[in-house]
């Protein structure tokens, strides 16, 4: 059972280095998303000027730099198992913001929002198979009979 659930993982975690490689191959197309979804609070923007004047990008920019190496450092940390709970954790919360910024799938009517609704769904299911990684934890679990002693 070990076996599988290393090789599960790695297939699991191979979605989220995926998708945040790409966000950083295409960090002005990430970016320009991100612009059209994210407005800074009023009470972060100073902070937000500052650190885009120190950084010479904009704060889309910086945003999409950091969720793309999020995603790339939380799949390898899961694939190799090293602090899983912990990335799990920070990916859970990813995915949640994420799916309910860009997926407003109640703010479009039924027939249009089929496509968006499959991916809140699937975030969803994401979200589930990262409980069960920080319920699996790092330690093997001794086995178990399925139904008791049947």
């Amino acid at each position: 059972m070990p076996a599988f659930v290393t090789f599960g993982r790695i297939l699991f975690a191979v979605l989220f280095i995926y998708t945040g490689a790409t966000k950083l191959f295409a960090i002005q197309a990430t970016a320009d998303f991100i612009a059209t979804k994210v407005v800074v609070p009023d009470i972060v923007a100073p902070y937000a000027k500052e650190i885009e004047t120190v950084a010479a990008m904009t704060t889309p920019q910086l945003l999409a730099i950091a969720i793309g190496g999020l995603e790339i450092i939380a799949g390898l940390m899961i694939a190799l198992n090293f602090g899983a709970r912990f990335f799990a954790m920070l990916m859970i919360i990813y995915v949640a913001v994420a799916t309910v910024l860009f997926n407003d799938f109640w703010n479009q009517a039924a027939p249009d929002n089929a496509k968006v609704v499959v991916d809140a769904l699937k975030n969803l299911s994401i979200i589930g198979a990262l409980f069960m990684l920080m319920g699996y934890g790092r330690t093997t679990r001794p086995a178990e009979a399925a139904y008791g002693d049947v």
